[in-house]
């Protein structure tokens, strides 16, 4: 009947993903994992019970099935938002304390997942910190690189959790940022009591998107090569500067999606005999034939925008930093980075499984 509570300091830190791999790898060693979203915040139907969108998949993943309404007894909706900024929410703790014993009661450990950092839900009093203290388990917090770590918010969260926090665990860590985390921050987040139970690198692998769902979350459509809707983007480059200087840094940036305008075929033809990804093309301006031809010959599709190029770039940095674990391909690496990464051994000793 052990309890382990993933939050984050922010939110699209990597819990599913760290739940899903803490998970898989507790089933592989033998024991019955539970799993509990006390807050959902993406509301869903399941047989016409009112559920979250990502506990129903992490359930999936973990081969779980129970009751939506067990699994997040707090689903966060427009009316539910209401009737707590108007005070007419009460008892919504005892609500979460009475789903997560009888989910846990027949499981060896029940993984808790957070929802969004560990403040989210402080207005109704479903916060992280609070939830932990009610449950009486231990916490494990994410922090995900982002142009740096939070480390004072890990030290904050040690002071208000205490014994509860069994560790951090710091995420998509890049490989410049790799010494300083061994030489300074790790021993600096030690010598205050914070355990780093793993240091997981960066993979550009868990932040890639197929071109179909870029166009999509794009609000673009893909007017060539659409039988290649599948291919694979990791990141992308803004095609604005003169043709030699594009070409120095598409070398340097492999499955990149050119952002590029519609009237640039010298950057788009460039690109194409490249090989990158896909072009995305912006301003809503058509190319010409001879860029629509090479496109369908080498097989890149190409997408058609209304936005700026400028506006374009920053939606795809959302998307890339923001996008939802959910392919299979994924999982399973996400899976591989986190039974490679985490200190198992430490976990099973603060949560009593032997």
């Amino acid at each position: 009947m052990a309890g382990l509570y993933i939050g984050s300091t922010t939110g699209y830190s990597g819990k599913n993903m760290i739940i899903m791999g803490l998970g898989l790898k507790l089933q592989k060693d033998g024991f019955n994992v539970g799993y509990m979203k006390p807050v959902g915040a993406m509301p869903m139907e399941i047989d016409g019970k009112l559920g979250d969108e990502d506990a129903a998949f992490v359930q999936d993943v973990l081969g779980i099935s129970e009751d939506p309404e067990l699994v997040s007894p707090v689903v966060v909706t427009q009316d539910f938002k209401v009737k707590a900024f108007s005070g007419n929410m009460e008892g919504l703790l005892d609500k979460i304390e009475e789903g997560y014993k009888t989910l846990s009661a027949s499981r060896d450990v029940t993984l808790v997942a957070g929802s969004g950092s560990m403040y989210s839900g402080r207005y109704c009093n479903t916060d992280a910190i609070s939830v932990i203290k009610q449950l009486g388990i231990k916490a494990v917090i994410i922090d995900r690189f982002q142009k740096e770590l939070k480390y004072d918010y890990l030290m904050v969260m040690k002071e208000q959790l205490g014994d509860h926090l069994a560790g951090v665990i710091l995420n998509d860590i890049p490989p410049h940022f790799v010494d300083e985390v061994d030489q300074l921050l790790g021993p600096a987040l030690e010598a205050k009591g914070i355990k780093i139970l793993g240091v997981i690198p960066h993979d550009p692998l868990m932040g890639a998107i197929k071109v179909g769902d870029l166009a999509d979350r794009l609000g673009g459509k893909i007017i060539s090569a659409h039988n290649k809707a599948e291919r694979v983007v990791e990141t992308f480059l803004i095609g604005t500067m003169q043709v030699e200087n594009f070409m120095t840094h598409f070398r340097k940036k492999k499955n990149s999606a050119i952002i590029v305008g519609g009237d640039r075929s010298d950057v788009q033809l460039v690109a194409l005999e490249g090989d990158c990804p896909c072009l995305v093309l912006t301003g809503n301006l058509y190319p010409n034939d001879i860029i629509l031809t090479r496109s369908e010959v080498l097989e890149t599709p190409i997408i058609m925008v209304r936005e700026d190029t400028f506006t374009v770039a920053k939606k795809m940095d959302d998307i890339l930093s923001r996008h939802k674990l959910r392919d299979a391909i994924k999982i399973k690496q996400g899976a591989e980075l986190v039974a490679d990464h985490l200190d198992f051994q430490h976990i099973k000793k603060e949560l009593g499984l032997k």
